[in-house]
């Protein structure tokens, strides 16, 4: 017993320890970071304030369009044509429209004009005459 485990003192001496490491075989090509502590936040100050509401509904519609096409639209098509904010979407128009001027909205198409501005058609429900509306802000 004590003779093999001095046979093999004396070859790892002459070897040398270093030489029989094992490689770790990797079985899959990506590399995968290991699962460390993820402590959670506790943040020194929070939001006291709340934010201010970004888009209420004057500064969504930002002005009729008074176009030939879009007096035509009014007239034959019971659609509404504004300028509205760029970030605004079709819900806010439609909330905004419905806040401002007291009618229900069909339907609101969107168009990203080149010169870098939206305009929103607004198709009110057979139930109201666009052009009422727009003799009652003031455009025709």
């Amino acid at each position: 017993m004590a003779a093999t485990q001095a046979n093999s003192a004396k070859k790892a001496a002459l070897k040398g320890a270093n030489a029989s490491k094992a490689l770790k075989v990797r079985h899959s090509t990506t590399f995968r970071l290991p699962k460390t502590l993820k402590l959670a936040r506790s943040p020194k100050y929070t939001k006291s304030v709340p934010h201010y509401a970004r888009l209420d509904a004057h500064s969504v519609l930002e002005q009729p369009v008074t176009s030939e096409t879009a007096m035509k639209k009014v007239e034959d098509g019971n659609t509404l044509v504004f300028q509205v904010s760029l970030k605004s979407n079709k819900y806010q128009i439609k909330k905004a429209v419905k806040d401002l001027y007291e009618v229900e909205v069909e339907k609101v198409n969107t168009l990203v004009r080149p010169n870098g501005t939206k305009k929103a058609y607004i198709k009110l429900t057979s139930d109201y005459d666009a052009l009422d509306i727009a003799n009652k802000i003031g455009y025709i």
